[in-house]
């Protein structure tokens, strides 16, 4: 395994590294004015949720790598402390793209990326009406954490008004994990898309306690089929299977093709002799 000190790196290597590993990241498009009433409109992918009670999601809008400035969000979060922040999803990627150019700070993003603003119902910054979720905050706290190019800012926001987009809802009025057709942020240039076709389920083992591996038999452990994710699925049920197992391999990829179905008790059946 290659090893690597952070100080061997120059700031732009080690970003590079950063932004590529630690991915796909989800993307914050942030609504903010200043002082004097101009708007802004930037993506940021160093963003997250922390807290749902209270309702907290943070995001950074690092000092530049290049000549260590610093950005316009950032610039109006300290004089407005009041985001908008909207969820990127696909039919929109391209645009938010384009507002993430590095406009001066009297050009207006959403004229430049053919957005829609919108009035927020309780703060200053713009709603953008093409996302299909857009959070109104209040900014909590600003934490700088350096001074040089590449050091974040977390922008500490507590979500106060939330706005969904109709068609992004199920029948029962919750958001639609597969309509949303969410995209996320990698390294260089690379974007990813979460829709019908790649989406797929885990179940969590929170109310049930899966076997774990330590207890998978040794036909089923040391199998030359199974991957870590099928002996994984097969260790989520809290009692073994009475029986003898196959050391089958023809049985073995069977049980893996259930797997990959999501049927783990036909899985379980296939490996009983």
């Amino acid at each position: 395994m290659k090893t690597i000190s952070p100080k061997d790196l120059n700031n732009l290597q080690l970003q590079t590294l950063l932004q590529t590993a630690i991915a796909p990241r989800p993307i914050a498009l942030a609504s903010t004015i200043d002082a004097e009433g101009n708007v802004n409109l930037s993506p940021f992918s160093f963003f997250n949720l922390f807290s749902s009670n209270p309702p907290v999601v943070i995001f950074s809008p690092a000092r530049r790598v290049r000549d260590n400035t610093t950005k316009h969000t950032l610039e109006n979060v300290l004089e407005v402390p009041e985001v908008v922040i909207g969820i990127v999803n696909y039919p929109i990627v391209q645009q938010i793209s384009l507002a993430s150019t590095e406009y001066g700070k009297s050009v207006n993003e959403f004229v430049k990326s053919g957005l829609t603003m919108k009035d927020a119902a309780l703060i200053r910054p713009k709603i953008i009406e093409e996302c299909p979720v857009n959070f109104e905050c209040k900014v909590l706290e600003i934490k700088h954490l350096g001074t040089e190019g590449g050091a974040g800012n977390l922008v500490i926001c507590e979500i106060i008004k939330i706005h969904l987009h109709e068609k992004y809802l199920n029948d029962e009025g919750s958001l639609d994990q597969i309509k949303l057709d969410l995209v996320a942020r990698l390294g260089g240039n690379w974007y990813a898309r979460n829709n019908k076709s790649n989406l797929f389920e885990v179940p969590k083992p929170l109310v049930t306690k899966g076997i774990g591996f330590d207890l998978l038999p040794n036909e089923i452990k040391y199998s030359k089929i199974f991957t870590g994710n099928d002996l994984g699925m097969l260790a989520n049920i809290e009692q073994l299977p009475e029986g003898n197992f196959t050391v089958d391999e023809n049985l073995h990829g069977e049980a893996q093709k259930l797997l990959q179905g999501n049927n783990i008790e036909k899985a379980w059946e296939t490996l009983i002799l």
